[in-house]
């Protein structure tokens, strides 16, 4: 009678790293995904920045008709804003627009906020860049 070696341990060993390989993959691919979709939204938020920068420009050479500015949510904005919002929302899909002027009582200071609102997918959150600068009229 002789006696059978057991046989087979490298398989399962060759088996076992390809399953740890296969978890490591999904992993990467996973974060992968995940630096894409943050480098999108970074994106969107450095063109909303460059948007209201623009909007700040030209509301401070404008400072005598600050009130044509204002837009509330959903709203048509003044003829003086047709402009800049079309290129925000060629930059920016779906991008809405909200400006909100506070004169200061009493000084010649108005707060302007600025939120730009958009949603890069249908299945990703609404996220909002919003600013609040403050313009002064020279005495």
């Amino acid at each position: 009678m002789t006696i059978r070696r057991q046989g087979g341990i490298a398989l399962l060993e060759a088996l076992l790293a390809a399953v740890i390989l296969a978890i490591g993959l999904l992993g990467t691919i996973g974060l992968q995904a995940r630096s894409y979709s943050a480098l999108s939204e970074a994106g969107m938020r450095a063109e909303a920045t460059i948007a209201v920068n623009q909007l700040l420009g030209m509301m401070n050479t404008d400072l005598a008709n600050l009130d044509d500015y204002a837009v509330a949510k959903g709203a048509q904005p003044d003829e003086k804003l047709a402009t800049w919002l079309e290129d925000t929302r060629a930059r920016i899909p779906g991008a809405e627009v909200t400006v909100t002027l506070a004169r200061a009582g009493g000084t010649t200071r108005t707060a302007v906020t600025i939120a730009i609102g958009w949603q890069r997918s249908a299945a990703s959150q609404r996220n909002t860049h919003r600013v609040t600068a403050y313009l002064a009229e020279s005495t």
